[in-house]
């Protein structure tokens, strides 16, 4: 008996498992909208991520796919139930930061205190050990590669927070593409974003915008290509605000801002289910486990060392 790739079923090779993953935050506190909306306005805002989460929860569910969830401080303290239900559903709480101030924007000091308060949080509302990290807006780069040794010293076991390309809003294209060793003294693995090869360039595939904006053959063939080609999962993202087409408009935002923000809500919901569906899709952690033995050593106190 053959299955659809032609192989006998006893020999078709099994599929990567690729790293999905929910950045938890709500629509007020996306990095687009920082410099109109003020963070001493957010509890006046009516907030939408727990229904966001619940249908996400459910999206995954209906694919029995789990995931992590990347979740912002300021959010579990204020939706506790909700990061219970994460967790009795099987997916993974990491953390996101408090309040999705970027690295950049911290001292050493300042930022240990933030992955502190965080995981406090996240560890009292879900009764679990934390143990990933991914920085908001992916802004572990060239400046900030201090961060690591501020994770390791906090017992994170993984970080996903480089996205090694070139881009406005983030960027460190000298990172290697695939799971690589920050620290030679620490076990700490980074997992960066996926990003896929044309013509020997870099380009951006690990969801967000990306994946709302282009079309799902785009991502159907990184994925693969990243999985085929390579033998390597990929690291794919999204947040729950993405899913929610009726979210309020911010008519005072930048124009590029809110094209990012808002281009093809009503259609997410959809390509997400043909992507759960399509591919195999694990837990961060679980990635993290994986990719430790395999992954590689990347100096990044030398801005010269050449990416993979």
């Amino acid at each position: 008996m053959n299955d659809m790739s032609g192989f006998p079923a006893s020999d078709a090779p099994r599929p990567v498992v690729n790293g999905l993953s929910v950045d938890v935050e709500d629509w007020f506190q996306v990095g687009a909208f920082e410099n109109v909306i003020d963070r001493d306005d957010w509890d006046s805002i009516a907030t939408r991520v727990e229904s966001n989460v619940d249908a996400i929860i459910d999206l995954f569910a209906e694919a029995d796919v789990k995931a992590t969830f990347f979740t912002l401080g300021w959010v579990a303290k204020r939706h506790p139930a909700m990061m219970r239900r994460i967790v009795a559903a099987g997916h993974e709480v990491a953390s996101h930061g408090y309040d999705h101030a970027r690295v950049f924007t911290f001292d050493p000091k300042q930022f240990a205190e933030d992955i502190q308060l965080a995981r406090d949080i996240l560890q009292e509302t879900t009764g679990q050990a934390v143990t990933g990290y991914r920085a908001p807006s992916f802004s572990i780069d060239q400046r900030t590669p201090w961060a690591f040794d501020v994770l390791a010293e906090h017992g994170y076991a993984y970080s996903s927070s480089v996205a090694p390309v070139v881009h406005d809003h983030y960027g460190w294209p000298e990172a290697p593409r695939f799971a690589f060793k920050p620290i030679a003294h620490a076990k700490l693995i980074e997992i960066p974003v996926t990003t896929a090869l044309f013509r020997n360039r870099r380009l951006a595939a690990g969801g967000g915008g990306f994946f709302r904006v282009l079309p799902y053959g785009f991502s159907r063939w990184a994925i693969r290509q990243v999985n085929r080609v390579a033998g390597r999962p990929a690291v794919f993202y999204f947040h729950p605000w993405e899913v929610d087409p009726d979210q309020p408009r911010v008519e005072n935002a930048p124009l590029r801002s809110r094209f990012r923000h808002y281009t093809n809500l009503n259609r997410m919901a959809g390509k997400l289910r043909a992507l759960t569906n399509e591919f195999a899709w694990g837990r961060m952690d679980e990635i993290a486990t994986l990719e430790a033995t395999r992954a590689t050593r990347f100096n990044v106190s030398d801005e010269l060392e050449p990416a993979e």
